[in-house]
């Protein structure tokens, strides 16, 4: 029923040094190489044009946003879903997560912590739970913008109808992340049931632009039964959505999934995925993810040294935070933690950046 492609060997054809500058060039003067220059560069740059392309990747981040990078304080709301995704270990059959939800006043509170820290934004990220219904979203929504009328709010909970959007927007809620997880639909078909549909996510971003959200898409790098023409689809897909915000992580399986005995994701083609995106949206917002510092204790620093320029650590109560499982042995701990902002800045100094304190707002994109 699942398909597993090797997928490091589906990249296996060296690019000569000619074509790779050339594409770079293409990338720096704000168009794209099309499919076939993507395919090229996905392909197999050897070690000395992989360090390249990640280096120019940091160079032009920093040149749009300085050596600081933004965090964003995140809270995971709930671990109840009513989907059966095949990779998430929140989905609705798996009897080994361990499920919670947080009231509003619990969340007020991870958001009083967050300030008092020096955040200025905030992600509420849950499970599409029937419990925190849209009355209850546009709610929570709105205590939280009376009680901190200037930062910045992030939503990331799944796909709701148009008038649900329309009400959270009102409410006070600023961002919207949703990823599109892939755009190929035989490869969507691999990872969800019969009853999800991609097209219909694909939709729901269109219309969280339409009604003034600043939208994050994004998708998963190693997924069971992704190809080179999987990723082609994606970059593909964002160069028509031209989202603010990009998120990419590597797969990694979590227990009690039907896809929980497959193989991580590479952490090289996630970096090189980031670098890309990086060179051709170089103004979007591009977090190191947790899945990153999950997989590899340097991830979240070769994030930012590949061009990434976000990191979200945790302000979920302490108790929960390990509940959480979307996939296995979730990084929430130390720099992960939102009590770890000390640490995460040492951290940050030792590769050159810093912190920065503000909302952190997406530029306006430059990408044809």
């Amino acid at each position: 029923m699942y398909l597993c492609v090797n997928f490091m060997a589906d990249c296996s054809k060296n690019i000569s040094e000619n074509v790779f500058s050339s594409l770079l060039e293409m990338l720096l003067s704000g168009e794209s190489p099309g499919r076939e220059g993507w395919r090229l560069l996905l392909g197999a740059p050897d070690s000395g044009q992989d360090r390249r392309l990640r280096s120019l990747a940091a160079e032009v981040a920093r040149g749009r946003w300085g050596r600081g990078v933004w965090i964003r304080g995140l809270v995971e709301i709930s671990s109840f879903c009513h989907n059966n995704c095949y990779y998430c270990g929140l989905r609705r059959s798996n009897r080994q997560a361990s499920r919670y939800r947080l009231s509003v006043e619990e969340i007020l509170e991870c958001c009083r912590k967050g300030d008092r820290l020096g955040f200025s934004t905030f992600v509420f990220q849950g499970g599409e739970d029937d419990v925190q219904d849209d009355e209850w979203m546009e709610g929570m929504v709105h205590a939280v913008r009376a009680e901190f009328p200037r930062h910045a709010i992030t939503l990331s909970v799944g796909e709701r109808g148009e008038e649900a959007y329309r009400r959270f927007r009102k409410a006070g809620a600023d961002r919207y992340l949703l990823r599109h997880e892939t755009r190929n639909d035989g490869h969507y078909a691999h990872l969800h049931p019969s009853g999800m549909s991609g097209l219909h996510r694909r939709e729901c971003l269109y219309t969280l632009k339409d009604l003034g959200y600043q939208v994050g898409a994004g998708m998963m790098i190693g997924t069971p039964g992704q190809t080179v023409d999987c990723l082609l689809d994606d970059i593909a897909f964002l160069e028509e959505l031209k989202p603010e915000m990009i998120g990419m992580g590597p797969f990694i399986p979590a227990a009690g999934t039907p896809f929980a005995n497959f193989p991580a994701g590479s952490v090289a083609m996630t970096l090189r995925m980031i670098a890309l995106m990086r060179l051709r949206f170089p103004d979007a917002l591009i977090p190191a993810t947790t899945a990153l510092a999950t997989l590899d204790d340097g991830g979240r620093g070769a994030g930012i040294l590949s061009g990434a320029n976000v990191v979200m650590p945790n302000l979920s109560p302490s108790p929960v935070r390990e509940k959480y499982g979307i996939y296995d042995r979730k990084a929430c701990r130390g720099c992960e933690a939102a009590e770890g902002i000390h640490r995460l800045e040492q951290d940050l100094r030792r590769i050159g950046y810093h912190i920065s304190y503000g909302r952190g707002d997406a530029m306006s994109h430059a990408a044809k």
